[in-house]
């Protein structure tokens, strides 16, 4: 269920929520900090995975994805419990202040009911999704290969625009990548992403504008990194195109690697070190799925179930 909205700026709207705090709920300036750190963390990651900061059209089924991404970031169910806390009440607040008509909160499952991933896009889903972009414009091009190598990867969305052409090589099937706290790890590529990848440097890179010789991999229109939000949109755009009406974000093409390779028969441990977990706790929250589809296999093929 989504939430009515007042056109306001999410700044605005917590420094307000911190005024209520104090003034009206006298808290102490340790738990004003916490709650201030948690929504503008939450903001932060509105921005990043949904390309905007608006508090006003918040919906449950995009916390579920907030508090799926919190678990897959290593934090514990106590943190994460927290700052659903600070959201709760701030959501409270704003239906007293008549600036939504229903608090989206209020509607989510337990913290133990929603580690599980939501929304992870079908197979057909992401074939669907990789067909969209024309490889006659340089820049969908481009697009193409960015997607074709999210979902044979699994990169985070900072390290794919981050990437120079220096950390890919063709001869060897592999990207180097530099994650979370400078740690570098070697993720295999598929033939199809390899061909695509090949190609794309062939003759689609050269094309593009004010490229240079500089060495970024997926040069924006100006040449220079593209940012995550620009490509959320491209995602968005392509999402549309292919008929995928739950929302989506490049976070779940990551989503989808890791869900795809258990669903083949992926061990949990190799699937970790591809995602760049530093423990195989965190890469645990996709086994659900993946037991999911092994329940529905045995449910239609087993003679006796």
């Amino acid at each position: 269920m989504s939430v009515t909205v007042t056109d306001c700026s999410a700044e605005s709207l917590l420094q307000e929520f911190h005024h209520y705090l104090l003034l009206e709920r006298g808290l102490s300036a340790h738990t004003l900090e916490a709650y201030r750190r948690d929504l503008r963390q939450f903001t932060a990651w509105l921005l990043e995975q949904h390309g905007h900061s608006d508090l006003l059209v918040v919906t449950t089924e995009l916390l579920k994805e907030f508090v799926a991404d919190r678990f897959e970031q290593g934090k514990n169910a106590r943190s994460v419990a927290r700052s659903i806390s600070g959201l709760k009440t701030f959501y409270y607040w704003l239906l007293d202040e008549g600036q939504v008509s229903v608090n989206p909160v209020s509607l989510l499952p337990k913290i133990s009911q929603v580690k599980k991933l939501p929304g992870v896009l079908s197979e057909r889903d992401v074939d669907d999704l990789l067909k969209q972009p024309d490889r006659a414009d340089p820049i969908e091009a481009r697009d193409r290969c960015m997607l074709e190598l999210l979902y044979a990867t699994g990169l985070r969305v900072s390290e794919l625009v981050g990437l120079q052409t220096g950390q890919v090589s063709i001869q060897q099937g592999l990207v180097r990548v530099t994650g979370k706290g400078q740690k570098e790890r070697l993720v295999p590529l598929g033939q199809l992403a390899l061909d695509e990848l090949e190609d794309y440097l062939r003759h689609t890179r050269p094309l593009i504008a004010n490229i240079g010789d500089s060495d970024v991999l997926f040069p924006s229109r100006k040449g220079g990194f593209m940012t995550r939000q620009a490509f959320w949109y491209r995602i968005k755009k392509y999402a549309v195109l292919a008929g995928i009406e739950q929302q989506i974000s490049p976070h779940q093409l990551r989503h989808a690697f890791a869900t795809h390779l258990l669903n083949h028969g992926a061990d949990l441990r190799a699937v970790q070190l591809l995602l760049g977990h530093s423990s195989v706790s965190t890469t645990q929250i996709y086994t659900h799925v993946a037991n999911h589809r092994l329940q529905q296999l045995y449910q239609t093929h087993h003679p006796r179930a």
